[in-house]
């Protein structure tokens, strides 16, 4: 295929996926993604800069700062210090997002699965009984083979209320009340058609640093988040409007205002195209990014008319603040299960964000607080669901009345145990809930990267490196949301899976990295390897430690390591995970070495990439965000 805009722009789509999904590639779609190609230069400009602002951070040990308030918004000609006081406009929270007390996420497509199958995956989310629903595009949808086009396609039928979807959720309504009655001993569908209508839907788009898989343009690689948002735009904003409904995007990974300002004139850009008001698509941005907590009132007012609230998740935001104190020796984190949302640098970010929605834009306008995610699943022994939806819903009640407004759950069997929760409050929102204005000193700056005592043990190696073994894993698999535990804990129903994505596999590779690199010592003696409170944590224990948790995913059995995985996909996982631990360079994505090898099953191809990837970042500074099966060939 080609495409082309005025000038030099063309755009090919490999291998006759152009017509294998002309359904998802629609005329219209196509136009609108050349018009939108004038774009991907300003993308690439942008993650250039970040590269070098990272390496910058390194060699010169600076750390981030909040922006002088008399400077200007790079490409939004919005001074910082306006921001700052709300002197911009922003936007009227539409209807359907008025009340979000509970948001699910997950994709809308499952690997190698018939659009039926597919199809199950939407079902379960809009008859979950959550207000809302991020269909993710992003961290929890496998980009294996043609996924990210099954992700599109399965959203398509079902805001079209095609009767393929129609039969699908009325045997899914089935499923879950029966389910249900076991559960609760009632149905939780009363009405399944009406039910369809409750959840406002929801997408993600993948973020600026990565490139779409099938894309290109002019022979190079094309940005991700401009084929996620014109795809899904175009092809479902006639029958979302048709049924009054709002045209929602969650925004993730932006890292400053500047990046802000470039979506905003993606947004304004097609919806000029489209012939929408300025101002129609609605977007959510999730704080995932360490520098954005020093920009939140200059991305609120980057995004003016789009924006209408943030989300405080805890996975990515963890990782970020790990990576951008790489070069810090005395920043080290403790075990992933300490940092907590009531955790040190945790609190800050969380209360500077919460500061921020609650601060009126010039015509009075506030926005909302969507909390972090709830990753149980309530299935398992007794004591330990009782346990665990325990611990469940007062995490909710915490984040209720510290001002959100709802949260997030990653599996439907959540809905009705933590919507509950602001249900029985009642109020739909709590946007202008009284909080101090922000400020902006060396206190609330090193309050951002506080950390508190905590246990950095064995324990929490084995679980940190054990879940990032299995996450890279499941991601070759096409998974990258997947309920997963430690493997020591396989066969204990006591202990739950957790439902979480590939940033869970991120953020622990990060600290393992940061114990080995930094010389992280231990709090606690552990007897099975004979280590002391107080010693080192060194390569040599982390070796150790690798060959003892692999060959426990090794031993397991199916339900909890895919037998065909154990010699495809987890040998790849195991070398990306030492590659990424092991070297003095920390490199800024784990991602994106597991993307150079999706659809790769062969261990030395792998190596050859891994081996590619390090030596590009070193030796020119450059990410290898491509796909590497689909480069022209000399």
């Amino acid at each position: 295929m080609s495409g082309s805009t005025p000038g030099t722009l063309q755009l090919q789509i490999r291998d006759h996926l152009e017509q294998d999904y002309a359904d998802i590639y629609t005329p219209e779609a196509l136009a609108a993604l050349a018009f939108m190609a004038q774009f991907d230069a300003e993308q690439k400009r942008l993650m250039d800069e970040r590269t070098r602002r990272r390496l910058m951070r390194m060699k010169q040990g600076w750390k981030i700062d909040f922006l002088d308030p008399q400077s200007e918004i790079k490409g939004t000609g919005i001074r910082v210090q306006d921001a700052r006081d709300g002197n911009f406009v922003g936007a009227v929270i539409p209807h359907d997002l008025q009340r979000q007390w509970l948001q699910g996420t997950g994709p809308a497509a499952k690997p190698g699965a018939p659009v039926k199958s597919s199809l199950r995956n939407v079902a379960y989310a809009l008859l979950s009984g959550a207000d809302g629903w991020m269909f993710d595009g992003e961290d929890a949808l496998g980009q294996t083979r043609t996924l990210s086009l099954d992700n599109q396609r399965s959203l398509k039928l079902a805001i079209a209320r095609d009767p393929q979807f129609l039969e699908v959720a009325e045997s899914v309504a089935q499923e879950m009340n029966s389910w249900a009655q076991g559960f609760f001993g009632r149905d939780i569908i009363t009405d399944w058609r009406k039910q369809l209508n409750f959840t406002t839907k929801i997408f993600r788009a993948r973020g600026l640093h990565l490139d779409d898989r099938h894309v290109r343009l002019n022979g190079q690689s094309f940005s991700a988040s401009i084929v996620d948002m014109t795809l899904y735009v175009v092809n479902n904003h006639k029958t979302l409007h048709a049924a009054g409904s709002s045209i929602v995007l969650y925004l993730p990974k932006i890292q400053t205002a500047e990046e802000a300002g470039f979506w905003n004139r993606l947004l304004t850009a097609l919806e000029a195209h489209l012939g929408l008001a300025a101002g129609t698509i609605k977007t959510y941005v999730l704080v995932e990014q360490l520098e954005a907590t020093f920009q939140l009132m200059e991305i609120r007012a980057a995004l003016g008319r789009h924006f209408v609230g943030f989300n405080t998740g805890r996975w990515d935001y963890i990782n970020s603040v790990s990576d951008v104190n790489c070069w810090d020796s005395d920043f080290i984190n403790p075990n992933i299960e300490s940092i907590v949302m009531t955790y040190g640098y945790m609190r800050n970010y969380e209360d500077r964000v919460r500061r921020a929605v609650n601060t009126p834009d010039k015509n009075g306008n506030y926005a909302l607080w969507q909390g972090g995610m709830e990753p149980n699943i309530p299935v398992g022994s007794e004591a330990g669901v009782t346990g665990s939806m325990t611990k469940a819903r007062a995490g909710a009640v915490r984040e209720q009345q510290e001002g959100a407004s709802g949260k997030w759950i990653a599996h439907w069997k959540m809905a009705h145990i933590i919507r509950p929760v602001w249900e029985q409050v009642g109020e739909a929102n709590q946007m202008g809930r009284p909080f101090p204005r922000l400020t902006y000193t060396a206190e609330d700056a090193a309050g951002l990267t506080l950390l508190e005592p905590a246990p950095r043990t064995i324990r929490g190696a084995r679980n940190l490196l054990s879940v990032a073994l299995q996450y890279g894993n499941a991601f070759g698999q096409g998974l990258q949301a997947a309920a997963l535990k430690p493997a020591d804990f396989f066969g204990n129903d006591d202990i739950l899976y957790l439902m979480e994505d590939m940033a869970t596999g991120e953020i622990r590779l990060s600290i393992l990295w940061e114990w080995i690199h930094k010389g992280a010592a231990l709090t606690e003696d552990d007897a099975e390897t004979g280590l002391r409170a107080g010693d080192v944590f060194t390569m040599e224990i982390f070796e150790r430690l690798l060959e003892e948790e692999y060959a426990k995913l090794l031993a397991a059995d199916n339900r909890d390591v895919y037998d065909h995985s154990k010699t495809t996909t987890l040998p790849i996982a195991r070398a990306i995970v030492a590659a990424y631990v092991q070297d003095p360079i920390k490199v800024p994505w784990f991602i994106d070495l597991l993307n150079i090898n999706l659809n790769n099953m062969n261990i030395d191809t792998a190596k050859e990439r891994i081996a590619l990837y390090f030596t590009t970042f070193k030796e020119e500074g450059r990410r290898i965000t491509e796909n590497l099966d689909t480069l022209p060939t000399n």
